[in-house]
């Protein structure tokens, strides 16, 4: 796994996306709306820097990177990525 996770590009161009919420869950009528645009980097410390309730309301969009990272990052996903870029 180090192998692929050293090929995680984490200045890649990225956005951070936000659920419109009703008591805290996310409303499936509405889109989410874009709260960054940056690196992925940027993005998954922006994430992190929310309070850990609300993180499930977010989500990262990037370029895929196979095999850890997927167009579309949801929470957990930024969490392990957050995580392994500490590591590495």
């Amino acid at each position: 796994m180090t192998a692929a996770a050293s090929k995680v590009n984490f200045d890649a161009p990225a956005t951070l996306h936000k659920w419109p919420s009703l008591g805290n869950r996310r409303r499936q009528d509405r889109n989410a709306y874009l709260v960054l645009e940056a690196t992925l980097d940027k993005c998954i410390t922006a994430l992190m820097e929310k309070p850990e309730p609300t993180r499930h309301l977010y989500e990262i969009h990037t370029a895929p990177q196979p095999p850890l990272v997927t167009e579309t990052l949801s929470p957990d996903h930024i969490v392990e990525l957050s995580r392994l870029r500490e590591f590495l």
